[in-house]
């Protein structure tokens, strides 16, 4: 009969260790520079102010200007960090519930000549 409970302890046991690697080899899908938060790839993010709680409204000929930050399959939210799903299906992350934009126009990291465009997108912070 104590084999049950021992069996069921290991399992609450391994089932936490794998949680806890599992949350140790999550990678941030962006970090914070300089009071804005950029790539991996170093290049500024943006958010849009027609964009809803999780719901991204930059679709079509407004994603080939704003590329969104693209989650990969089985990337998993974390903390602050969502992903959201698009109206392509496709996956982009979200910081605070926020989708997540590149701008076309930035050359080079360290850029952010997107900040303020048309009174709606700002920098990610």
């Amino acid at each position: 009969m104590n084999a049950l409970p021992f069996s069921i302890r290991t399992l609450v046991l391994a089932s936490a260790l794998f949680a806890t690697v599992a949350t140790a080899e999550t990678v941030a899908p962006a970090r914070n520079e300089g009071g804005m938060l950029v790539g991996n790839n170093g290049m500024t993010l943006y958010v849009f102010d027609k964009d809803s709680a999780g719901k991204s409204a930059c679709n079509g000929p407004c994603a080939a200007n704003w590329p969104p930050l693209m989650a990969a399959e089985g990337d998993q939210a974390s903390g602050n960090w969502s992903v959201i799903t698009r109206d392509d299906g496709s996956k982009q992350w979200a910081y605070k519930s926020k989708p997540l934009y590149f701008w076309a126009k930035d050359q080079k990291p360290g850029d952010k000549t997107g900040d303020g465009f048309n009174g709606v997108w700002h920098l990610a912070q």
